[in-house]
């Protein structure tokens, strides 16, 4: 979703299907929505490196 969400097509929706309802379908992605949201307002925000050290 974060990286190439125009190839999120009805065949991806299909398998997420197998797996998930719809509500939960929608529950993951809003919570990825935020996720990708937040970690790009911590990038803008200089915050990323500082308090989020990655080795």
């Amino acid at each position: 979703m974060a990286l190439d969400h125009h190839n999120m097509d009805d065949a991806f929706f299909d398998r997420m299907r197998e797996h998930f309802t719809d509500e939960q379908i929608l529950e993951l992605g809003m919570m990825i929505g935020q996720f990708i949201g937040f970690g790009r307002l911590l990038m803008v925000l200089d915050l990323e490196s500082k308090f989020c050290a990655v080795e």
